[in-house]
């Protein structure tokens, strides 16, 4: 399965690399940042921005992009703290966009989600952002307009801190991971509908059976089988979109187009890497390098040397590296191990180091999904049971409760913060986990949260429905909150899949397993089975979004309005 993936991936980079030259839409992106005014990179307070079809070829097959500035990613925007920009965004398509800035500070009616405190852009029109920029970090933004984020309407932001940072380095480079499909994403959203796992390439088969059979004996495996079968999953569901039609992208450059990051000897590098993509989580390593963490989300926290971590879509991870030899491989494989995307960082241009073959295919486990010590004998209608008087059984809400929408409830649920993941457990090497994540800060509200919301992220893999509690967007009614007061909301995953979960507008503060304050973030990933706990201060009035970072589960359901209100 290796060398086939490989070899898959290996022709659509060379049909990448020949031909988005050729087409003459593509200049070799420069995003060392050591001066104003290099190719794709825009400085300063006043920003023009246009959003328009372009032709692109990334796979050997000609297709219509829709992209900020002809570029994918977009040009990246330089800001700096304390400032006051102004964005000009252009809408040149046939139909409505808008640009949100995922993780950034402002005021509602800047955020860029048409329906809530903006209507859009509408076709041949423009909108102008202003707001002081009132934080420092990685970030990025995106279209929040149906599937327009899928097919080009993105790009990298880093704002330059007022006071000096607490690290040193020499140079940096902004990478950007993401996913690219020729399909066009409403028919992939059909199709979905229709199949969930029609994109899952990697089913279990009769030598996997027999393999099972061998090391756990016949009548464990059959009911094995016979529990997931009577789920309707599958253990290998671990991304509703695979490599079977994602090319994966690191700075717009499929795996053989190469993008090359050079340095010289002896310097530390600054990676600012930022997870872009529709529906893809990357596991990220560079073999042979040790990466020290520096920041998450955009926030400073206390670094952590690691071989490798997860990037879950929408986050952002900044590490710094000492490179000693001459050429290294970026390599982030998708969680589901059907691709990568790759790069090189090196002494000079036209080098690269080896390509480490995929890891094994993970597959999710009964007690991944907090169904540990269930048999299959006991499985039944998980969603119609009722587990709040089972014994340090999870609870659930009633809206749950014999709901064709929700396939699967969470009967044991944990924080799971220091577990690195599926397929990253003792594979040798250290992985960064969220309780190694530590803020250099403390609480910066300090208060305690004044009261507590619960809401489970259910689903229907079969369906492929997404929702928060059994309820989707479109039934729900608004999350609201007092401004100014401190919350706490509690996820619980009662799915099967991993969720990034993001709030528009305002922090998000981890807390540990003891409730206390861990880490600032704008995306909380909740892998199955868990139950993560963080604090909210309500300090922006307006309406804003709250949803699951997946694009296609966001656009199924995984949605909420929050209302902030005097």
């Amino acid at each position: 399965m290796h060398s086939n993936t490989t070899r898959r991936t290996f022709v659509k980079g060379l049909a990448a690399g020949g031909l988005l030259g050729g087409l003459g839409l593509w200049r070799t992106p420069v995003w060392a940042i050591t001066s104003p005014g290099e190719p794709q990179v825009l400085t300063g307070t006043d920003f023009d921005l246009s959003i328009g079809e372009t032709p692109v070829n990334i796979t050997g097959n000609p297709r219509t992009a829709m992209a900020i500035n002809g570029g994918i990613p977009g040009p990246l925007l330089r800001w700096r703290e304390g400032d006051t920009v102004t964005l000009r965004v252009r809408n040149k398509l046939k139909v409505d966009t808008s640009i949100h800035w995922h993780g950034i500070l402002l005021p509602a009616n800047m955020d860029g989600v048409p329906g809530l405190s903006f209507h859009g852009i509408e076709p041949n029109g423009t909108y102008v952002y202003q707001f002081k920029v009132k934080q420092n970090g990685t970030y990025w933004y995106h279209s929040h307009s149906g599937f327009q984020e899928q097919v080009g309407v993105y790009g990298p932001l880093v704002i330059d801190a007022k006071e000096p940072e607490p690290f040193e380095y020499d140079r940096e480079y902004v990478v950007m991971l993401t996913d690219w499909t020729d399909e066009d994403p409403a028919s992939m959203m059909k199709t979905l509908k229709k199949q969930s796992d029609y994109y899952n390439t990697h089913k279990r088969t009769v030598s996997d059976f027999i393999h099972d059979v061998a090391d756990k004996g016949w009548s464990a495996t059959v009911a094995d089988r016979k529990m997931w079968a009577e789920m309707k999953m599958n253990p290998t569901d671990i991304a509703d979109v695979s490599g079977a039609t994602y090319t994966y992208l690191m700075n717009g450059h499929a795996p053989n187009s190469n993008w090359t990051g050079t340095f010289k000897p002896g310097e530390k590098l600054r990676l600012r890497f930022i997870n872009g993509s529709a529906m893809s989580y990357f596991d990220v390593r560079i073999p042979g390098l040790k990466m020290t963490v520096v920041a998450a989300d955009g926030q400073y926290v206390k670094p952590v040397s690691v071989d490798e971590f997860r990037i879950a879509v929408a986050e952002t991870f900044d590490v710094i590296v000492e490179p000693t030899e001459a050429a290294y491989t970026l390599f982030a494989q998708s969680m589901d191990r059907t691709g990568f995307a790759r790069g090189t960082l090196a002494t000079k241009p036209g080098l690269s180091a080896p390509i480490p073959a995929l890891d094994p295919r993970p597959l999710v486990t009964m007690d991944d999904m907090g169904m540990g010590g269930m048999d299959h004998s006991s499985m039944g209608d998980m969603a119609g049971m009722d587990h709040s008087s089972m014994a340090g059984m999870q609870s659930h809400p009633e809206t749950e409760k014999d709901n064709p929408l929700v396939d699967m409830q969470a009967m044991s649920t944990s924080p799971k913060l220091d577990d690195p993941g599926m397929g990253l457990r003792e594979n040798g090497r250290k992985v960064l986990t969220y309780s190694d994540l530590k803020s250099t800060f403390e609480d910066p509200d300090g208060r305690e949260p004044s009261r507590t919301i619960e809401l489970h992220l259910t689903g229907h893999m079969e369906k492929f429905s997404w929702s928060f509690d059994g309820v989707k967007f479109s039934d729900a009614e608004p999350l609201k909150l007092k401004y100014g007061e401190r919350v706490r909301i509690v996820l619980v995953n009662d799915t099967m899949m991993t969720h990034p979960i993001h709030l528009h507008g305002m922090w998000s503060d981890l807390e540990d397993e003891n409730g206390q304050f861990l880490v600032r973030k704008h995306t909380i990933d909740m892998p199955p089975g868990s139950k993560r706990s963080y604090r909210v201060t309500a300090d922006a009035l307006g309406r804003w979004a709250y949803h699951c970072h997946l694009l296609y589960h966001m656009e199924m359901g995984m949605f909420r309005e929050v209302r902030v209100e005097e």
